[in-house]
C-alpha cells in the first residue's frame, strides 16, 4: 500500500476510534445528568423559596412573629424584639468604630 493510502487509513482508523470514544463519553454525560436532574431541581426550588421570601421582608417578619408570639406569647415577642433592637444597635456602633478606625488609617 501505497505511503498515502496508509495515513489515509491510519487517519480513519483514529477518527473512528475517536467517534467510539465521544461516543461513550456522552452516554456517561447523560448518566451522570441524569442522577443529578433531582438534585439540582429540588436546589432550584430553593433557591426561588429564598428569592421569594427575600423580596417580601414584611411576610417573613410577620411569621417569624407568629411563631413568636404562638410560643412564647406577647410578652415573649416584646422581649424577643428588644434583643434584637439592642444587638442591631450594638453592632451598628461596633461596625460604625471599625470602619472609622479604617477610614482614618
Amino acid at each position: 500500500m501505497p505511503t498515502a493510502n496508509r495515513k489515509m487509513a491510519d487517519v480513519m482508523q483514529r477518527r473512528s476510534e475517536l467517534l467510539a470514544k465521544i461516543s461513550a463519553q456522552r452516554e456517561e454525560v447523560a448518566g451522570v445528568g441524569a442522577r443529578w436532574q433531582t438534585p439540582l431541581a429540588f436546589a432550584d426550588r430553593g433557591l426561588a423559596v429564598l428569592n421569594y421570601l427575600r423580596a417580601r421582608p414584611v411576610l417573613v417578619a410577620g411569621a417569624v412573629m407568629l411563631f413568636v408570639i404562638r410560643r412564647h406569647g406577647v410578652v415573649g415577642l416584646l422581649r424577643s424584639g428588644w434583643l434584637v433592637w439592642k444587638g442591631y444597635r450594638y453592632f451598628a456602633a461596633f461596625s460604625e468604630r471599625f470602619a472609622s478606625r479604617h477610614l482614618s488609617s
